[in-house]
């Protein structure tokens, strides 16, 4: 009876191990202090460049040279562009577009936060920057019930909650959350911490809730834009996100 408790308590501390990476990947590991009301995207802030203005091209999405626009599947139909303001910055715009016949339509545009130290095309474990690439967007879950989206929701309070010592602004980054198909297994829950390249590379990034500044990599939005995201991105319509700085994505 002992060596079995004693193997129950074992697995209990693996999986609380597993939970607190998964967590400390996305979230912020020792938050610091958010920015009031006039901060990021206060009356001073300003659209990062290129993200709203108008393309000669309507079949392809604004911003994106060459390189990045080969990236998007062929078979996508939504595109979650994150257009950052700078290599270095934190600030960031969320656009949703979706296609239809041959022509792409912004369907929604939000305010973000990337990386606390921006963006890099070498993510690392620890580096505070954001990978620029593009990725799948297939699993989604968080805190709150599933707000009416097609993705496979993981519902589950206990392993979305931020640890408690994190303070109030950061208690609900991950009430929604929908898992960035970087460097994780795709078809499982965000929580899921296996990381197919290695831990040195990072992983456990989300689009997740905002708290008013810079996150450790993932990208977050306001609850609305959440919400949004969740009840219009649909797996048959093959989403995806494409995320960088501006050089980055016209490179």
């Amino acid at each position: 009876m002992r060596i079995d408790s004693a193997r129950r308590v074992t697995v209990a501390w693996a999986a609380l191990g597993t939970l607190l990476a998964t967590l400390t990947a996305c979230g912020t590991a020792a938050p610091g202090p958010t920015r009031g009301a006039q901060g990021a995207h206060g009356p001073a802030a300003r659209a990062p460049a290129g993200s709203s203005a108008p393309t000669a091209d309507p079949t392809r999405i604004p911003g994106l040279g060459d390189r990045m626009d080969r990236r998007i599947p062929a078979a996508s139909r939504q595109v979650v562009a994150v257009y950052g303001a700078g290599t270095d910055s934190a600030d960031s715009e969320v656009v949703l577009y979706t296609r239809r016949g041959a022509y792409w339509h912004p369907a929604g545009r939000w305010p973000a936060h990337n990386g606390r130290h921006g963006w890099t095309r070498d993510h690392h474990e620890g580096d505070g920057r954001s990978p620029v690439g593009v990725f799948t967007l297939t699993d989604a879950g968080g805190v709150l019930a599933d707000p009416g989206t097609r993705l496979p929701y993981d519902h589950d309070a206990g392993a979305y909650a931020p640890p408690a010592e994190w303070d109030e602004a950061h208690q609900h980054d991950f009430d929604y959350v929908i898992a960035i198909d970087y460097n994780r297994r795709r078809g499982t829950p965000p929580r899921d911490a296996t990381r197919p390249w290695g831990a040195d590379r990072g992983g456990g990034i989300w689009l997740h809730m905002d708290h008013g500044s810079g996150t450790s990599a993932c990208v977050s939005v306001s609850k609305e834009a959440m919400e949004s995201l969740l009840r219009t991105l649909d797996p048959a319509r093959h989403p995806v996100v494409v995320m960088g700085d501006g050089a980055a994505l016209r490179g």
